[in-house]
């Protein structure tokens, strides 16, 4: 049934781009005509398949690997669009493999949402994992934390060979106990930037938080001074400068080191390896910097307030205008109320000029209680980038975005400039 399946994927594929539609409606029609479709297509690459999971820096992190292995001459399938659930990852694969559903590629790196990772393993057991976090996100799909930690074992549990975990989170750090010790490898942190990252339990102030971790980490972040960094690996200081922007995508960077060295051992070129970090472009919608009327404009998603903090002290508002645009879509999360668990002092000099999106007048009240000045409230995003861009020009300008009200607003941009095309 197969070749007549992936020839049905791919007319829908064919068709649906035509039309403008969803990137992962072709992979939900091969799920319900073919359900061994991903097993046999990913079934045998020489160098496996890598899952990559977690609540914060799941795409960033993917482009890394990606680049990373292509860097040491790989061929590699991933699911580019960012749509991380088995469908997505279905839909993408119809777009490289050959009408017998063959796919050529060495490896596949696959970012996939934590539920849908479940799912997933069970259909194609990874050769190699990467768990990056758990916070506090989108509690009303997936539930209390605790739950989302219980996914995550799932998956490493489902591994064949290396897990990678993040040393500094003791939830995601405790998933070594359920999997071989040979089998584990850690990123981690210099004992100066514990701070800047901190975990859930920091974060909320809870009681009790677990010391930092003293784990062997094949890969350390010691030092960060802007888009430039040093990681310790092998008792080997590297210091790079990167294109990616905001500190969380540069501790992203130490877990992509990590997840290349476990997939290449032995093998991996070194200097090749820091080379192509370097060259390493924001994925879409993650400190992405565009030119409207000849100024930059940076597109920074936020949907929790681990990753709303860090944007935050990321990018200085000095000089920015500034505008915010929240929804509560399925793909956001429909419980705003975490918005209260983010401190907004940073914007208080600068104020925001534009508020937008479904729940604009729940973030501008927000906004009210940290005294920062908004200037103008719309919910309809096109009409919010519109005025935003008009009453700022000449600024440099920022917006800070949920997932839903990102893929708005750059739809919208697309008309007035070049934004990256996803296929």
């Amino acid at each position: 049934m197969f070749p007549f399946s992936v020839l049905v994927g791919k007319a829908v594929r064919r068709i649906s781009r035509l039309r403008g539609g969803g990137s992962a409606l072709p992979g939900l029609v091969v799920e319900k005509i073919d359900p061994g479709f991903m097993g046999r297509a990913l079934t045998g690459l020489p160098h496996g398949v890598v899952v990559i999971s977690g609540t914060n820096g799941k795409t960033t992190t993917t482009k890394m690997v990606v680049e990373l292995l292509q860097g040491q001459g790989l061929t590699v399938f991933t699911n580019r669009t960012g749509s991380n659930f088995t469908r997505g990852v279905a839909a993408a694969l119809l777009g490289d493999v050959n009408w017998r559903g063959r796919l050529k590629a060495d490896i596949a790196v696959l970012e996939l949402d934590e539920a849908h990772a479940v799912h997933f393993v069970k259909l194609v057991p990874p050769t190699h994992c990467l768990l990056l976090n758990v916070l506090r996100d989108q509690l009303d799909r997936f539930g209390e934390i605790d739950q989302t930690t219980r996914l995550l074992e799932r998956i490493a549990a489902k591994t064949t060979g290396t897990v990678v975990l993040n040393r500094e989170d003791p939830r995601v750090a405790g998933i070594a106990s359920t999997v071989p010790a040979a089998n584990i490898a850690y990123f981690g942190l210099d004992s100066s930037l514990r701070s800047t990252f901190p975990n859930d339990d920091e974060l909320r102030g809870d009681i009790g938080v677990p010391p930092p971790s003293s784990l062997p980490a094949d890969v350390i972040l010691e030092h960060v001074d802007g888009n430039s960094a040093s990681f310790l690996v092998d008792g080997e200081l590297t210091s790079v400068d990167l294109r990616l922007r905001g500190v969380y995508n540069i501790f992203n960077a130490a877990a992509a080191l990590a997840t290349a060295r476990a997939v290449l051992g032995d093998a991996v070129n070194r200097p090749a390896l820091f080379a192509s970090l370097a060259t390493v472009e924001p994925a879409f919608g993650r400190g992405e910097s565009l030119v409207v009327d000849g100024t930059p404009l940076e597109l920074v998603l936020v949907k929790n307030p681990s990753g709303f903090r860090l944007g935050l002290k990321s990018f200085d508002a000095t000089g920015y205008a500034t505008m915010i645009a929240i929804n509560d879509n399925y793909a956001d999360g429909r419980d705003m109320s975490w918005l209260w668990d983010v401190d907004f002092d940073s914007l208080g000099l600068a104020g925001v000029d534009m508020v937008s999106g479904v729940r604009a007048y729940d973030m501008a009240l927000r906004l009210k209680y940290d005294d920062v000045d908004v200037r103008a409230v719309e919910t309809d995003t096109t009409a919010a980038l519109k005025a935003f861009i008009s009453a700022t020009h000449g600024q440099p300008k920022r917006i800070f975005c949920t997932y839903t009200a990102m893929l708005a607003v750059r739809r919208d941009l697309s008309k007035i400039t070049t934004v990256e095309v996803v296929s």
